[in-house]
């Protein structure tokens, strides 16, 4: 039995880190644009549209990700993913504009394995009393790869490593990842394997989509999320240089201070749920505070509070889109965990990767199509960002309780 959980330990820390690595690609584009921008030719919307592919892989494939994990089990299918964002890493690493964009698809659609990956690793070994930290400590890997995809790269690229070497040994790095994993990975008996396992697998995706719950979990999330994803991730180091005036190490330190309040926030909020046994509370409250540092960060001044304060407590904040992924799972059957994951995962990034060129092209409306742009075109752009929180916050309402702190009133509720 101790063996048991350690494998599971074990398979679970593993995907954790791949995640991490997936992140820091995720976020790297951020603190490179002028880099990218003479590289390819592009303007910095331009960049930022090339960097937006990836969430028009890792959107769709999270639907394929569930699925086969369902189905094949985390050995076979992870490892997969790894070595496709390792070859994407490599592709974008050539300069050429069609050869990055499949690339940058590539990153995101192998991408998707490892959040999934390691949600499944948790969800179908460990208690459910543990579900909620576990996935909050996974999404904790993330955004430590998010802080290093600017903290670290930032000053990296500033000191003059050329770009695309980055990216070739990041593609390197993904390679080796996949070959750990394979070995490190436990194989899945065979016995739990079915041969109806594409009529199963459209069930289950049946399942979870007819599930308003699931719906509202991926929405939830997806508003949570694209603060950090299209904004902090994208547009963050640009809007505190152009906005504010900060020099570029600065702006990176600021930036980067997001992801690092992810880290606290992600495993303390998932702890904290699970502490008290309820899940809403935890996200329309997290969502509120998250409201009012983005509200600052946009129309407040910058002089008040000390340096980093307000990205720091916006990213802890926002932690709170994890726990939707641990919400679905409860509210759908436990056999199809993997699939909840992925379902939630799709229409989670499904919004960023529609979204994302929306908010580009608002930006050069506003701006006029001007090289640079200010503070009230910034405004402009991202002001319905707070509009989303609140719709997160009205939607939290509309949840479902599945915490286990609610589970006993439940079943005495229930007729016999």
């Amino acid at each position: 039995m101790r063996s048991a959980v350690r494998a599971a330990a074990v398979a679970w820390l593993v995907t954790a880190a791949y995640y991490f690595y997936q992140y820091v690609l995720r976020s790297a584009p951020a603190v490179m644009m002028p880099e990218l921008s003479a590289a390819f030719g592009l303007s910095s919307v331009g960049v930022a549209s090339l960097a937006g592919l990836f969430y028009y892989g890792y959107s769709p494939f999270s639907l394929v990700a569930g699925v086969a994990l369902d189905r094949w089990g985390a050995r076979i299918v992870v490892p997969l993913g790894a070595a496709a964002v390792g070859i994407g890493a490599l592709l974008f690493a050539t300069g050429s504009n069609s050869i990055a964009s499949i690339g940058r698809l590539l990153q995101g659609a192998g991408g998707v394995f490892a959040l999934i990956g390691a949600v499944y690793v948790a969800t179908t070994n460990f208690p459910a009393s543990r579900v909620g930290t576990l996935i909050g400590a996974t999404q904790m890997f993330g955004m430590a790869g998010g802080f290093a995809g600017q903290f670290v790269v930032g000053p990296t690229i500033a000191s003059g490593v050329p770009w695309n070497s980055f990216w070739v040994w990041m593609g390197y790095t993904g390679i080796a990842i996949s070959i750990a994993l394979f070995v490190l990975l436990p194989r899945r008996s065979a016995a739990q394997l079915s041969e109806a396992w594409l009529r199963e697998a459209a069930h289950a995706l049946g399942t979870v989509f007819r599930n308003p719950q699931s719906l509202l979990c991926g929405l939830i999330a997806g508003l949570l999320f694209i603060p950090t994803t299209i904004f902090d991730m994208v547009w963050g180091v640009r809007y505190l240089q152009e906005a504010h005036g900060f020099d570029y190490g600065t702006a990176v330190m600021r930036s980067s201070t997001v992801p690092l309040g992810w880290i606290i926030g992600c495993p303390l909020l998932g702890l904290l749920s699970d502490r008290i046994g309820l899940r809403k509370p935890v996200i329309a409250g997290s969502a509120l505070v998250l409201l009012g540092c983005l509200t600052w960060i946009l129309f407040g001044p910058t002089n008040v509070l000390p340096p980093y304060v307000l990205g720091l407590v916006a990213g802890l904040a926002s932690g709170a889109a994890m726990l939707p992924y641990t919400v679905i799972k409860e509210a759908n059957p436990p056999n199809m965990s993997g699939t909840a994951t992925g379902v939630i995962n799709f229409l989670n990034f499904t919004l960023s990767a529609l979204l994302g060129p929306v908010f580009a092209g608002l930006l050069v409306r506003a701006s006029g199509g001007a090289a640079e742009r200010t503070l009230e075109h910034y405004q402009t752009t991202f002001w319905p960002l707070l509009a989303g929180v609140v719709l997160a916050i009205v939607l939290t309402l509309a949840l479902h309780e599945t915490g286990p702190g609610r589970r006993p009133r439940m079943q005495e509720a229930a007729p016999a």
